[in-house]
């Protein structure tokens, strides 16, 4: 079979959940001896992390605008290669494809209600898109494919969609994450300390930061090690805000937010990190637990969305609603060594239910069943 994969933004310096999934998922495809040839289009980009082989080529394809890149020359090139099949792994897909289409829906946030608008033009004009483009994709693609049994269920019950048109297909995590030795080197290019709580956050309302801001102070008020907060993927001017907002300017000594991190980095931060924060409102998958338990490190995640069937009936989860709670179950692991010490085994015991690897030969299957 030739396979076409839209795979637009992996070649951006800055990667995001998306395109890491898209990434990983066609490296393990790349591995495969199946007989069929990939063709990965791609927007140019300075990040080359990923090479072409006897059974990959890489096409690169330049537009002016995301919306010109998706609905014109995305079709365009994929006329040209006389591929069976595209994939698109990023949530939209061309409305005129000239060849059967599978599509990666991760979510359907933006067709949920929201209780603020995006951050940014560019995020909010995206939001708008995906709303306009998906009702229109999902009428053609041949099969749906989503990342939980959470989020099947969610886009099946909301866009009415025949349950044998979609499936899940689980998420993995890069291997690169396990227990190691700290580098306090690399620790120490993100906050002084090497005894931390870690919150992997950003301005989607959908993360939680102020409720987390809240009861990392609650914390505070009760702790007698008083641990710092690292915070992951947010500027210092947007914490301020939400300090202000929530009254507890008086923690700001204890944050520390140095921005963007480098995914090499990320796992001799987890490894340091006495405790990882993922107490999302929503999410469809939520790799960065799986990454935390890799490493040894124990999670306090949420108890809606996907995130209690991604962690797993042992997990430490919480209302993520109720600051007070997250509070709680951080102090219940800093004093109660026995707990801790289970949460720490239990994390690494529940990742081997999942791998890239196993994305991959899932997808396989996906485009082999379309086509027989």
């Amino acid at each position: 079979m030739r396979i076409a994969i839209e795979a637009q933004r992996i070649f951006r310096p800055y990667k995001h959940g998306m395109d890491f999934v898209a990434l990983e998922a066609i490296r393990e495809l790349q591995k495969r001896d199946d007989g069929n040839e990939y063709y990965i289009i791609v927007a140019p980009g300075k990040d080359r992390c990923l090479e072409n082989s006897k059974n990959l080529s890489i096409i690169e394809l330049k537009c002016p605008t995301y919306f010109l890149w998706e609905q014109i020359g995305l079709p365009r090139i994929v006329k040209q290669l006389k591929v069976d099949l595209l994939h698109c792994t990023s949530n939209t897909a061309p409305i005129q494809c000239p060849v059967p289409l599978v599509l990666t829906l991760h979510d359907i946030i933006y067709l949920e209600p929201r209780q603020h608008r995006s951050p940014s033009l560019y995020q909010e004009m995206g939001w708008y898109y995906r709303r306009w483009i998906v009702p229109r994709i999902l009428k053609k693609a041949k099969k749906i494919i989503t990342v939980s049994h959470f989020e099947c269920n969610r886009i099946q019950q909301a866009l009415n969609i025949p349950s044998e048109c979609i499936t899940a297909v689980y998420n993995g995590y890069s291997t690169h994450f396990h227990q190691q030795e700290v580098d306090v080197n690399i620790v120490h290019k993100y906050i002084p300390e090497t005894d931390f709580l870690f919150f992997l956050g950003n301005t989607d309302p959908k993360k939680n930061t102020a409720r987390t801001l809240k009861a990392y102070s609650i914390y505070l008020q009760q702790s007698t090690i008083k641990r710092p907060l690292l915070i992951a993927d947010l500027k210092e001017e947007y914490v301020d805000s939400l300090l202000q907002q929530e009254n507890i300017t008086n923690i700001k000594p204890y944050l520390y937010h140095p921005g963007y991190i480098n995914n090499s980095d990320l796992a001799t931060l987890y490894n340091a990190a006495f405790v990882f924060l993922y107490p999302s409102l929503r999410e469809s998958f939520g790799i960065p637990m799986l990454e935390a338990m890799a490493c040894g490190t124990p999670i306090i995640t949420g108890n809606t969305s996907a995130m209690p069937e991604v962690a797993g009936p042992g997990a430490l989860t919480i209302n993520p609603y109720k600051p007070k709670e997250i509070a709680d179950a951080i102090l219940r692991l800093e004093t109660n060594s026995t707990m801790y010490q289970q949460q720490q085994n239990y994390g690494l015991e529940r990742v081997n239910f999942f791998s890239w690897k196993q994305t991959a030969n899932e997808l396989a299957d996906v485009y082999k069943n379309i086509l027989l």
